[in-house]
Formats: structure tokens, C-alpha cells, sequence
């Protein structure tokens, strides 16, 4: 199979008491270097699709610049040990990444390694948009996201994090690896669609860790729906920020952990 992200390996499967040798499929993972004006500023194992999705979410998540246009272009040059995405940004944008000096020495499911000190963890953000959601949107996300993720559905490996509109239903979807890339790739190909952070929310298949809260509110969206529960600090900083952040959604049930004032029981009529 010829398709990013997914490598074909030879396994002997054992089931039944029976063994058997046959082809399976494996999610790909590769070093991915963030290089600004000939300076890697780190590197991140991801799986290798949708990358110029993951160079601009990242980007924008990570305070690297504060437009989409502020990103002029992204080149990919494969090295021998990974990949090398080459990200150019306005002249003020790369002054003040000098300045910042934020290296990441990046792992999978790994966002806060290799910050240079404890007072680089806590970002300052703007509070998020007030946006009130129902629970049945919430129900229907994650099961529209359920079925869109192709590479999931061959590996069983990845995260998927959807962009949703107010009544649920997925728009976009983005998987990784790694779920801090698969939000930051989401967040990236919603900046190159126009989405507008009020008018929707966002799921993810994976647990709403600190640094997942950050990103979402830093793209501006009002609202994350993890499958899996959150951190403290996670649900600390959604209080902070005025996100609604939904925790164990599952079926017809979700946990709300901030912004249950906003959360509502059924979805309201359009207009």
C-alpha cells in the first residue's frame, strides 16, 4: 500500500491456537524537524501526512506566529534520518522566535519537552469565545469520528482530532500518531479553510491533556470534547480561559469539567 503514513510489515498473528503469517499494516512515525531561517527549532515524531496542515497549526498553537498569514510557504526536504520542514515567516515573526529561544526536543504524546523553563508551560492566551453546546452534539461527533479515520481503521494506532459544527456533525479530521500533532494538523488545515473558531468545536480521541486545552484556545475555539478524561491542570486552565471541556464522551454521556453553564440538553434550532 502506497499511503502516507502507513508502512505494510510481515507479522505471524497467533489466535485460536492457530498461528499464521500474513501482511499487517503499521502506522508510520518519523522524526520531523521545524526549521525557521536555518535553525531547527525542534523536532517532533509524527506520522508523515498532511505536514503543511501540521507546519501551520503548529505554528499557530505554539505562538510562532499570530496569523495564518504570517507563514509565507513550507518546504519539505526529506533527510536520511526523518524529515525537515522548512517554515518561512515574516521577519518580526522570526525576530521574536530568536528571542524566545523555545527549543522543543519533541516525543510522541509529548507537547511541554525541552521548554527552557517552568515559566514557559503557562502561556498567556485570550480567553476563549463564549459557545454553548449540546450534549447530543457532543454524542454525534464522536461518533461521526468514529468512521473518518482511515488510517485507524488500518493501524489501530493513531489519534484523530475532527473539527465539528454546533450540531455535531464532523468537518474536518486530522490523525497522528502522536495527539498533541493530530490537534496542531487540525488546527492547520482550519486556518487554511477559514474556519471560524465560534461556529463549531473540537473532539479528539485521546485524554484532554494541559498542553491539548492550550492549543485549542489558542486557535480560539470555545469548546474540546475528549473521549478520555483530562489532567487537573487541564481543566485548571480551561476554567481559566472560559472553555467548555467535555471529558468521557461516549455514547449519549459526557462529563463536564468547565463551562457546564454552557453546555445544554438538546441542540438548539438554527436561526
Amino acid at each position: 500500500m502506497n499511503r502516507p503514513g502507513v508502512r505494510v510489515a510481515e507479522v505471524e498473528v497467533h489466535r485460536d491456537g492457530a498461528a499464521r503469517v500474513r501482511g499487517d499494516f503499521l502506522a508510520d512515525e518519523v522524526p520531523v524537524a521545524l526549521v525557521v531561517d536555518g535553525v531547527s527549532q525542534g523536532v517532533m515524531l509524527a506520522t508523515p501526512a498532511d505536514l503543511d496542515d501540521f507546519a501551520l497549526g503548529f505554528a499557530l498553537t505554539e505562538g510562532w506566529i499570530e496569523r495564518p498569514a504570517e507563514l509565507y510557504g513550507t518546504e519539505l526536504v526529506t533527510a536520511p534520518d526523518g524529515i525537515e520542514l522548512h517554515l518561512q515567516l515574516a521577519s518580526a515573526r522570526v525576530w521574536a522566535l530568536r528571542e524566545r529561544r523555545r527549543l522543543l526536543a519533541g516525543r510522541t504524546g509529548c507537547g511541554l519537552c525541552g521548554v527552557e523553563s517552568l515559566a514557559q508551560v503557562q502561556r498567556v492566551l485570550q480567553p476563549v469565545p463564549a459557545v454553548a453546546v449540546a450534549l447530543p452534539a457532543l454524542a454525534r461527533a464522536q461518533r461521526e469520528l468514529a468512521t473518518q479515520q482511515p488510517l485507524n481503521a488500518l493501524t489501530g494506532a493513531v489519534h484523530a482530532a475532527a473539527w465539528c459544527g454546533l450540531d455535531g456533525a464532523v468537518r474536518l479530521v486530522r490523525e497522528d500518531v502522536g495527539r498533541h500533532n493530530a490537534l496542531d494538523k487540525l488546527v492547520g488545515a482550519m486556518a487554511r479553510t477559514g474556519a471560524a473558531p465560534q461556529d463549531g468545536f473540537i473532539a479528539i480521541t485521546s485524554r484532554a491533556s494541559f498542553e491539548m486545552v492550550q492549543k485549542a484556545a489558542a486557535a480560539g475555539v470555545g469548546v474540546l470534547a475528549a473521549v478520555s478524561a483530562p489532567t487537573a491542570r487541564a481543566v485548571r486552565s480551561a476554567q481559566a480561559l472560559g472553555l467548555v471541556l467535555a471529558g468521557f464522551v461516549r455514547g449519549d454521556d459526557a462529563v463536564v469539567y468547565s463551562g457546564a453553564e454552557r453546555v445544554l440538553a438538546s441542540v438548539p434550532l438554527p436561526g
